[in-house]
């Protein structure tokens, strides 16, 4: 059995979410090519399976029983929005580009809920359970992901990989298609080892402009 959540509202987050996208302004830009920052709201594609990362409030009926994480064909579901953020101890400052290597923090925009991963086995592949943790952007070490990407910095165009930092697994979409309540989603899961079912593509959001160019020939790792 699946479960509904208790519909915290996330009006305020939704709301701004769609008034920055809306309103042009000086700090943000939604299309082109750059680098992802901190602090950018964006969706991100699974390249192999073409699903976007998804979260909704409907909790898994097995395993920790926490909020499920999907993954979704349509582009224009709001529940499909994640920012980028820093761990607990900061170092991610806004607007600063996310360099490879780096451990964020993703964040469901209208839950509040991090990305996160544990030692339960996922309902349909039986992989590592992916789920979604916390409230209002706060969880634990386990909401911890790194970028795993060539070169310098995360570029928009570039598909990337999410290491979980606590377990080692990669996100990852291999094509197993939930049931009623949520019928033709995909499970997302932990897998151990990098292949071409974890590759992720930063694609529609909000993407604050670097508040400091990053150096070509300066390496930060």
């Amino acid at each position: 059995m699946w479960s509904t959540g208790s519909g915290r509202a996330a009006g305020p987050a939704l709301l701004g979410l769609l008034l920055a996208i809306s309103v042009p302004g000086s700090c943000a830009v939604k299309t082109g090519a750059g680098l992802v920052t901190c602090g950018s709201v964006l969706k991100l594609l699974n390249t192999q399976h073409r699903v976007r990362l998804h979260s909704h409030d409907i909790k898994y009926g097995s395993g920790s029983g926490q909020q499920s994480v999907t993954g979704v064909e349509a582009s224009d579901d709001a529940n499909s929005y994640w920012r980028i953020r820093g761990g607990s101890e900061g170092g991610c400052p806004r607007g600063s580009p996310v360099r490879c290597g780096q451990a964020v923090r993703l964040t469901h925009v209208p839950t509040g809920k991090n990305l996160h991963t544990h030692h339960f086995p996922s309902p349909l592949s039986h992989n590592q359970e992916v789920s979604a943790f916390g409230e209002d952007g706060e969880g634990d070490d386990l909401d911890l992901w790194m970028v795993r990407c060539s070169g310098q910095h995360w570029e928009r165009e570039a598909a990337v990989r999410f290491q979980h930092v606590g377990t080692s697994v990669f996100l990852s979409v291999t094509g197993e298609q939930y049931g009623s309540p949520i019928r033709g989603q995909l499970e997302v899961h932990g897998m151990p080892s990098a292949n071409t079912h974890n590759r992720w593509k930063a694609m529609e959001g909000i993407f604050i402009k670097p508040s400091v160019e990053a150096s070509a020939g300066h390496d930060e790792l």
